[in-house]
């Protein structure tokens, strides 16, 4: 597979490499880590939301291929990749699920082709999820995806990257109105905090990169109108359906243990279309 694009810049820093880094991965350059230990040293307890979204996806695609009949997944903004990427969750479970990618960052898409040139029923797709007709229209996403068949999109922890002016809501509205009943909907986004760990967090997201938009409980609904929002709802991710063992939110006598704030300001939810 055969990926042409920009060259990757090591002189400015990656949202995708500065998510790496902070996830403990190698794939990243000095300008990102740069970024990634303003976190590290001054918000001490905020990689939790990397973690916590990571393992909140794991979860919401195993749910997704386990109890549903959607083998198709379209993995939006997907990032570098890493340990439980969404097609080993998914063909760990039914084999012949079908994945593809989608980032516009270079370095994405030379290590997610390296990784998947061997896994014929995988695609990654130079695109912007900005531009779902571009992606829906993709070449590799028209052989891989039967839009016919109900599909799963994902959007882990990339609609807080959309601005309020690039209309997240109109991208997820496309992708509703562009697949049938039965499709799935995965969400996770920055949840506003009102606290001053929000307030910074944010500051850096767009003094670095130029994006970077909490949203409240509301608006993170309001995302995915049309869909019906399948329980426990809208939920910080450690929270959504979290595992009966490990990084169980619950202690053994049923009672729930107390999030960090950090833990608090990521949230996940998944939707299904009637």
């Amino acid at each position: 597979m055969t990926v042409e694009g920009p060259s990757i810049d090591s002189t400015r820093p990656s949202i995708a490499r500065v998510y790496d880094y902070l996830l403990g991965g190698k794939d990243n350059y000095a300008v990102d880590r740069e970024v990634g230990d303003v976190f590290f040293r001054d918000l001490p307890g905020s990689v939790a939301i990397a973690f916590a979204n990571r393992a909140a996806l794991t979860r919401a695609i195993t749910q997704i291929v386990t109890t549903t009949d959607v083998r198709q997944f379209i993995d939006l903004g997907s990032g570098l990749p890493t340990a439980d990427n969404v097609h080993q969750v998914a063909q760990r479970h039914a084999p012949e699920s079908r994945i593809v990618y989608v980032d516009n960052d270079p370095q994405v898409l030379v290590h997610g082709c390296a990784l998947l040139e061997q896994n014929d029923r995988t695609r990654v797709v130079r695109a912007d999820v900005r531009d779902p007709d571009g992606v829906r229209a993709h070449p590799d996403t028209l052989e891989l995806i039967d839009f016919d068949r109900p599909v799963a999109v994902v959007l882990s922890a990339v609609l807080h990257h959309v601005n309020d002016e690039e209309d997240p809501a109109g991208i997820v509205r496309h992708w509703r109105d562009h697949v049938p009943s039965g499709s799935h909907f995965f969400v996770s986004h920055f949840r506003s905090g009102d606290n001053p760990e929000t307030a910074e967090a944010e500051r850096v997201l767009q003094q670095t990169f130029g994006r970077g938009r909490w949203r409240t409980d509301e608006e993170i609904a309001s995302l995915l109108d049309g869909l019906e929002i399948l329980d426990p709802g809208i939920v910080p991710a450690p929270l959504w359906r979290p595992d009966p063992v490990g990084s169980n939110p619950w202690s053994a006598d049923g009672a729930q243990r107390e999030l960090s704030v950090w833990q608090h300001l990521i949230v996940a939810g998944l939707a299904r279309k009637a």
